[in-house]
């Protein structure tokens, strides 16, 4: 059987493709990708010519199982998305879980990650984190989901397209409120930029224009709100460890 290669590509500058990235793309079989004019810029590049599959988020049901087949048959295949590391909020899953279950070497190329490099750039906690991704993009959603990451300590990393980015922001800033944070846009790339500082600060400064990594710190221990419940008199009686006769009995029974 053959085995699958989950292959990072650059971000941005492609000169952070990795030898051992490079190696494999002109060794493997086939080269699964989520768009395949973009991934042939990339191979083009550096001069690999092999044959491409497409493989994204619309097909990705169908094509995990017939690109496990062909793996299952003795190809090897490189599986990479447009940037960054395949399968983190990349199309991928599917087709590693299909190699998982069916016994299949899946074997990781590491490279390039936009969340993982922002927050190392950021100047916020980096040694616990939770990244969440995408954002839903209905509003409600968004906070809703806002509202169970608000008690997190860890630090908070989300991923966000430019056409959101500024609503995006506000519901941050108004769910969690006005934290420090990062925003890294088009990193790698010509024009990147992070703005650092009070969300209320910076969020007016940002560009709504190319990617955006946000970093947010994470909650600092603020007091939650708390929904204070009227205690019964069987609670009271209950925390007091006596019967309603005991406490009869101690109180207005005479001697």
């Amino acid at each position: 059987m053959g085995a699958l290669f989950i292959v990072a590509t650059p971000i941005g500058n492609l000169s952070d493709i990795t030898a051992r990235a490079l190696e494999t793309l002109r060794t493997v079989d086939l080269i699964a990708c989520e768009d395949t004019r973009h991934t042939v810029q990339l191979l083009n590049h550096f001069g690999i010519q092999k044959p491409l599959a497409s493989y994204h988020d619309f097909n990705e049901e169908k094509k995990a199982s017939e690109l496990g087949r062909k793996i299952q048959e003795g190809l090897n295949v490189a599986l990479v998305s447009d940037a960054g590391t395949p399968a983190i909020s990349d199309p991928g899953y599917r087709l590693v879980r299909f190699c998982r279950e069916n016994g299949l070497d899946v074997i990781a190329i590491p490279g390039a990650n936009a969340a993982i490099a922002a927050l190392a750039a950021s100047g916020l906690p980096s040694d616990e984190f939770f990244f969440a991704g995408f954002l839903p993009s209905k509003k409600s959603a968004r906070r809703e989901k806002l509202e169970a990451l608000r008690p997190l300590r860890s630090t908070l990393v989300f991923y966000e397209a430019p056409h959101r980015i500024e609503e995006v922001l506000e519901d941050i800033e108004k769910i969690l409120g006005d934290r420090e944070t990062c925003i890294a846009r088009e990193l790698t790339k010509l024009h990147e930029e992070c703005l650092f500082g009070k969300l209320s600060e910076i969020r007016g400064r940002v560009k709504p224009l190319g990617e955006f990594v946000i970093v947010v710190s994470g909650n600092a221990g603020e007091a939650q709100a708390e929904t204070k419940v009227p205690l019964t008199r069987e609670a009271v009686l209950k925390t007091l460890g006596v019967s309603r006769n005991e406490l009869y009995d101690l109180f207005f029974k005479k001697n």
